[in-house]
């Protein structure tokens, strides 16, 4: 499985063009369990979609215009944008996309 740099990273996500959203310029390694959040889907059922146990590229950004943020992770051929309130409340998935070598 093909590994992407923390520079093909921030291309992926800044690829997305995600309104609202300040140009990603740099990613921090963050453990899953700090980040990985749980999201109720329309059937009303949770889910977490990353591994506490793994580490991640991640950030956070304000949205502008809002009193919410954007988290962002990737890994384990992974882009996954959320959308949350104070402390991570109310998540919302906004892309969870998978990339691999050459699809990016």
């Amino acid at each position: 499985m093909h590994t992407f740099t923390e520079e093909e990273w921030i291309r992926m996500f800044n690829a997305l063009q995600i309104p609202h959203m300040d140009p990603v310029t740099h990613l921090n390694c963050l453990p899953g369990d700090f980040i990985n959040l749980e999201y109720t889907l329309p059937s009303g059922k949770t889910i977490r979609l990353l591994d506490d146990s793994k580490t991640y590229y991640g950030a956070e950004l304000c949205k502008k215009g809002s009193q919410r943020c954007y988290g962002l992770a990737a890994g384990d051929g992974y882009l996954l944008v959320c959308e949350y309130g104070d402390q991570g409340s109310d998540p919302e998935i906004v892309v969870y996309k998978r990339v691999s070598k050459g699809r990016e």
